[in-house]
């Protein structure tokens, strides 16, 4: 059996010689296209997204797939909050196996397209349901693809995502918001050294600066609609508090105390598609269980207090349109409904 990583851990094979965290980048890139020009084309029913809601990456697709209403043509399987060193397992399901999938881990899919894939075993990952193989695990693309690739299964109303008048702004403000954001908050929490934590808190916290200044005069990131851009950053921002600022050691300050960038992290939380795919308790569980190197003890803290996520945020008062000419998705199936006691209720 292969020693495969199975997500970021901050695992001595992550760090850099100077105790930097370095991710992992190289995935599984093979695409889903309309034409199939990789060998898989875009059918309804064919394919099943399989995630877990404890991961930041995970729950882009997760928010993606709602507000695009792609759940009738892409299935969705959820393994549970926390994995061992060999894979995501589907502990939420009867007998511990996705029943559409038949396995009872995640790495079964990635061995049978890449036997011994010497790589991480990494959520979201799309999967052939008649092969049973992977066909991508690169999140990035991913979302992008079921903007575009997808648009004839969309619902009626469908929100763009992507507009291609905005890409190349959307692409650059992605990219800030990844090197110093996303992936900003475990370069602190994984650090090696004093030096290595010290530069990545200051390139966070001058990022969270900038987007707070960005976003105290217009409402979302890119343009005057909800863009791919804003769900790259919500998930980190929905994370914060509960887990990067004490356990990532993220506290020049909590997400709260910025003023602009938390009214337009509560804004987009009571926006249907985000707060309903957020899952507060496999958040926790995820982070403080799985990185024994930093939380030995295993003790999931109870706090904070997660009822200001529903306060009155009025960024209403900037205008924009977070659907833009397109419509509020519905209701989430029922069987993915986010238990109450596990949001900000």
């Amino acid at each position: 059996m292969t020693d495969t990583q199975t997500t970021e851990t901050g695992d001595t094979k992550d760090i850099g010689s100077d105790g930097g965290f370095q991710r992992d980048q190289n995935y599984i890139t093979t695409r889903i296209t309309a034409d199939g020009r990789d060998g898989y084309p875009v059918e309804p029913g064919r394919y099943r997204l399989v995630v877990a809601r404890a991961c930041p990456w995970a729950n882009r697709a997760i928010i993606v797939r709602r507000l695009l209403g792609l759940e009738d043509v892409l299935s969705m399987g959820i393994c549970g909050p926390t994995h061992d060193e060999r894979s995501w397992t589907f502990d939420l399901d009867p007998g511990g196996r996705d029943p559409v999938l038949g396995i009872e881990r995640l790495q079964e899919a990635f061995f049978r397209r890449v036997p011994d894939y010497p790589r991480g075993i990494t959520v979201p990952a799309i999967v052939d349901i008649p092969t049973g193989q992977v066909v991508t695990n690169d999140y990035a693309q991913m979302t992008l693809d079921l903007s575009s690739e997808w648009r004839p299964y969309q619902r009626a109303g469908a929100p763009n995502l992507y507009p291609e008048n905005l890409r190349g702004e959307i692409d650059e403000v992605a990219q800030l918001v990844f090197e110093d954001v996303n992936n900003g908050v475990y370069k602190c929490g994984f650090a090696r050294s004093q030096h290595a934590y010290d530069d990545a808190y200051s390139a966070l916290f001058a990022r969270l600066d900038w987007l707070d200044e960005r976003l105290r005069g217009q409402r979302y990131l890119v343009g005057d609609t909800i863009t791919e851009a804003d769900v790259r950053l919500f998930t980190t921002l929905a994370r914060f508090d509960p887990v990067y600022h004490g356990h990532f050691k993220c506290n020049r300050q909590k997400l709260d105390e910025f003023p602009a960038l938390w009214a337009y992290a509560r804004d987009l939380f009571q926006t249907p598609g985000f707060g309903d795919t957020t899952d507060f308790v496999h958040i926790k569980m995820h982070y403080y269980l799985v990185h024994k190197n930093i939380n030995p003890s295993g003790i999931v803290p109870d706090g904070p207090d997660l009822a200001n996520w529903l306060t009155p945020h009025g960024r209403e008062e900037l205008g924009g349109r977070p659907f833009g000419d397109g419509t509020a998705p519905g209701p989430p199936p029922a069987d993915e409904v986010v238990p109450a006691a596990h949001g900000a209720g």
